[in-house]
């Protein structure tokens, strides 16, 4: 074999071409995203559309469904689920996995724009978004103040606070919940406003057409020159209450004061965001869709421990969520599976071959392989995660194998006389088709799993081709690496070891056992038959009665609770209903059983929340 033959007369190739895999694997890990599981997500488009004012009776049949029937006949549609709230519509549509995300959010900006003409006049246009598994938090931070209210919480940290953690190298954006942005709300009072012969649209156009800011031009002269703004921008209640709404018979002015009430306050009261019962401002991170979890993660949290030190007094920032935790506790548990599996296998080769030194050849080419696979990985844009990882576990029985054919063949060669450099030469010339073979099969296994179809295909497509690079490569370091090491390593004179000798000496008595079964069994087939038959009854008995699941059960130390209101229920009915359900709640965190409670009250028919955390329903808790 060429590579072989090469490798032998010039051992630095053969260590160039290692330490090239070695490095190429590095850089490739080194770039790739880490998830805990694949990317398995549908792709998901969508519609938000605002009626203000509108009940959820209204917004169901002039909005949603009006959009519902002309989403439905676009193609790949999976599914399609609406939620209609007061003042607002939200549709969702699922498409099959493999449809293009961009091509499908295309094809619904088409069916809407088409629509947009037959909806109400009043309705703000809606909104198509794409969502994927990227687009939510990965981590939430709650900011509390034992001073401050809601109001200014949402202030400061969208002041001083959101720009820093959107700094931070692979977050996308972040979001805020529970957050009570200050307005100027205007209560009308209706009788004095029909004393003068008003009406609510007089009001609402007098505040389009006075509270404005334009460029009125410039003003020259020889030496200077001006710039004229038109400033009619109200910033204060008082001078809200001094803007004119209507001149009077008697040339009155009817300001904004003498009609309405103007108050300073929150944009919604219909929406309250507690933790462990205290008011909170919620901070979403949201990563890039290539970022590395776990580093924005541990970067967001050495940020906030940064920030908390200069924060006012009374106020503090702190994770209430965080996957990095079970993240880290999983991948770690990989980490260790896979170390532990490398001494085993070093252990049984060992025990086999009864030499040190010819442990090491094939122990050595075992982590060069699994490294190498994440060329594969990068290549095909996989990402690093416990799936891939799971594959490298299996694949470290497989890529050790095609070593140990070309070291045991060398070993035989010189166990019968050749030196080593000839017994290296020749022994991996010899078996060089075999471990091509071996490859070969390997791959025409893996490869039609790379082809299937839904999320079996994508979780099962990133394993296959993990072990399918891993035993590409393996072949490749066979023929060079271990016929090298080989060449070198290995001497003329090898001493069986205590080990080496009790190991064959067991197998020997199983070999003997071995064979007094098959004298026992050849003349009695009908024995045999009843046994395979039995056995096969048992296998397909457990395989019915054992449960199957989609994925495994897992406790990653948080669970979710949602509660519906009636309909037609009001916030306040939902909030007096939520107080003793979130007081027998904090039971467990005054025992210590439970170290957050998240509390959120959304506006009737869902929340903003509910989307981003994956829930629905007017209640969520988060343990």
């Amino acid at each position: 074999m060429i590579i072989s033959d090469i490798s032998v007369r010039r051992p630095v190739f053969a260590t160039v071409i290692s330490l090239l895999i070695l490095a190429f694997g590095v850089l490739s890990f080194r770039d790739l995203p880490l998830r805990e599981y694949p990317d398995i997500n549908s792709p998901v488009v969508s519609v938000s559309t605002v009626y203000r004012g509108a009940s959820a009776q209204v917004i169901e049949t002039r909005i949603t469904q009006v959009l519902e029937d002309q989403i439905s006949g676009i193609e790949g549609v999976n599914s399609i689920s609406s939620s209609s709230s007061d003042g607002r519509s939200r549709i969702s549509v699922e498409f099959k996995i493999d449809r293009d995300i961009d091509e499908a959010s295309n094809d619904v900006r088409d069916k809407v724009a088409r629509i947009v003409g037959s909806l109400p006049n009043e309705v703000d246009p809606p909104q198509v978004s794409k969502s994927d598994s990227g687009s939510f938090p990965i981590m939430w931070l709650s900011l509390t103040s034992e001073t401050m209210n809601r109001m200014e919480l949402t202030d400061y940290a969208e002041r001083y606070l959101v720009d820093q953690f959107t700094s931070i190298d692979g977050v996308a954006n972040i979001r805020s919940n529970g957050s009570g942005r200050y307005a100027m709300r205007i209560w009308i009072d209706r009788t004095a406003l029909a004393a003068r012969g008003l009406t609510v649209n007089d009001v609402e156009s007098a505040l389009r057409r006075q509270n404005i800011e334009l460029p009125a031009g410039r003003i020259d002269s020889h030496e200077r020159e001006f710039t004229v703004r038109l400033q009619r921008a109200y910033t204060s209640r008082e001078d809200f209450e001094q803007l004119v709404i209507a001149r009077g018979n008697d040339a009155h002015l009817v300001r904004l004061g003498e009609v309405a009430h103007v108050a300073v306050g929150s944009t919604s009261y219909r929406a309250e965001f507690r933790g462990n019962t205290e008011p909170n401002v919620g901070l979403g991170i949201v990563k890039q869709s290539t970022a590395n979890t776990l580093d924005v993660l541990r970067a967001t949290n050495a940020r906030a421990l940064a920030i908390n030190q200069g924060l006012p007094e009374g106020m503090k920032l702190f994770p209430s969520s965080d996957a990095s935790v079970y993240i880290e506790s999983a991948i770690s548990a990989v980490y260790r599976t896979l170390a532990i599996t490398l001494l085993l296998v070093s252990l049984v080769i060992y025990m086999f071959l009864g030499t040190v030194r010819a442990m090491i050849i094939p122990a050595v080419t075992i982590p060069v392989c699994l490294i190498s696979s994440f060329i594969g990985l990068a290549i095909f844009g996989y990402s690093v995660n416990l799936i891939t990882l799971l594959g490298l576990v299996l694949a470290i029985g497989l890529v050790v194998d095609d070593s140990i054919v070309v070291l045991e063949n060398v070993m035989r060669r010189i166990e019968e006389g050749e030196p080593p450099l000839l017994a290296a030469v020749n022994g991996s010339r010899q078996v060089a088709f075999a471990v091509i073979a071996t490859t070969v099969v390997l791959i025409a296994v893996f490869v039609p799993i790379t082809f299937l179809g839904g999320n079996i295909g994508v979780i099962f497509a990133e394993l296959a081709v993990t072990i399918g690079t891993a035993v590409i490569f393996s072949s490749v370091l066979a023929l060079s690496l271990t016929t090298m090491l080989c060449s070198k390593m290995l001497s003329e004179y090898a001493h069986e070891s205590f080990l080496t000798r009790k190991v064959d000496d067991f197998f020997h008595w199983l070999q003997r056992g071995y064979h007094q079964t098959l004298g026992f069994l050849l003349p009695r087939p009908i024995v045999m038959g009843l046994v395979v038959v039995l056995l096969s009854m048992g296998t397909y008995g457990l395989f019915t009665v054992l449960p199957s699941t989609y994925a495994p059960e897992e406790d990653q130390g948080s669970f979710m609770a949602m509660m519906s209101s009636p309909e037609g229920a009001s916030y306040e009915f939902m909030q007096k209903q939520l107080k003793p359900v979130e007081d027998h709640m904090m039971q467990l965190v005054e025992s210590d059983d439970v170290q957050r409670l998240l509390l959120f009250v959304p506006s009737l028919g869902g929340s903003r929340f509910g989307e981003q955390c994956g829930c629905a329903g007017d209640y969520a808790a988060l343990v």
